[in-house]
C-alpha cells in the first residue's frame, strides 16, 4: 500500500525538508483531555508538520455523559493562545491530560499548546474551545467540520478512540464487532481536507491510521 500523501514533505516521512510554498499550511489537531487525542498530536507533530506550517488546536466544549469522562469539559468558549509554554508530551501522558471543568481544560489545551512550541518554535499556534453548533449524536462531528472548511484547514489530524460494542454504538460503514468511533469517521468521510485518524498501538508499536484512501494503514514508530 503506497504511503499517505499529506500534501507536504512527501508521503508519511518526518517533516523538515525544504517547502517552496509561499502560503503556510494550516493544521487542525482536535484537542481532547486524553490519551487518543495526544496520541494525535504526538503523530502530527513527528511525521505531518513541517516548518513553516501553523498549527490550530481545537476543543469543542460538549457536554459530560456518565460513560464518557473524556468526552470534554465544559465552561464558557475562549481563546487560549497566549500564556507560557506547557508540559512536554512525555509529561502530559503521565499526568495533566485528564482534568475535567473549565480550568482543567485550560490545563490540557496549554500543555498540548506548549508541546507543539517545543517541537516547532518558530510556529503559530493557536489553540480554541468552541462551543458545538447543532445537537444530536454528530453535533461534535459537525462542529470540527464546519470550523476546518471556514478556517481553510487543509490537514485535520483526530484520536481514533476504540469504543465498546455493548454500548450499541456501530459504524455507518461496516459491521464489525469491535466498536467505532463515529465523530472520526463521520470526519474522515465529510471533510474536504485530508483527514487522519490516529490510534497508538502501544508504546512503541506504532500508529495505526485511516483516510479516506487508507485503511488501517501501520506506520512503525
Amino acid at each position: 500500500m503506497a504511503l499517505i500523501d499529506l500534501g507536504r514533505g512527501g508521503g508519511s516521512g518526518r517533516g523538515g525538508g525544504a517547502q517552496t510554498t509561499n502560503k503556510p499550511r494550516l493544521v487542525m489537531i482536535v484537542a481532547d483531555p486524553g490519551r487518543e487525542s495526544t496520541a494525535a498530536m504526538e503523530w502530527a507533530l513527528s511525521h505531518a508538520i513541517v516548518e513553516g506550517d501553523n498549527i490550530l488546536l481545537l476543543h469543542v466544549n460538549m457536554p459530560l455523559h456518565p460513560h464518557h469522562h473524556n468526552g470534554g469539559a465544559s465552561g464558557p468558549s475562549r481563546s487560549s493562545s497566549g500564556g507560557s509554554l506547557g508540559s512536554p508530551i512525555a509529561a502530559f501522558l503521565i499526568g495533566g491530560g485528564g482534568a475535567a471543568g473549565a480550568d482543567g481544560a485550560a490545563d490540557f489545551m496549554e500543555a498540548m499548546r506548549g508541546a507543539c512550541k517545543a517541537r516547532y518554535p518558530h510556529a503559530r499556534v493557536h489553540g480554541e474551545r468552541v462551543e458545538p453548533a447543532t445537537e444530536g449524536r454528530e453535533a461534535k462531528a459537525q462542529t470540527i467540520l464546519a470550523e476546518s472548511q471556514r478556517r481553510g484547514v487543509e490537514l485535520l489530524v483526530i484520536g481514533h478512540r476504540r469504543v465498546s460494542s455493548f454500548l450499541g454504538l456501530r459504524s455507518t460503514s461496516g459491521s464489525s464487532s469491535r466498536g467505532h468511533d463515529s465523530t472520526a469517521e463521520f470526519l474522515i468521510e465529510h471533510s474536504k481536507c485530508l483527514c487522519v485518524s490516529v490510534q497508538k498501538k502501544g508504546q512503541n508499536a506504532g500508529y495505526l491510521l485511516n483516510t479516506k484512501t487508507h485503511k488501517n494503514f501501520w506506520l512503525l514508530a
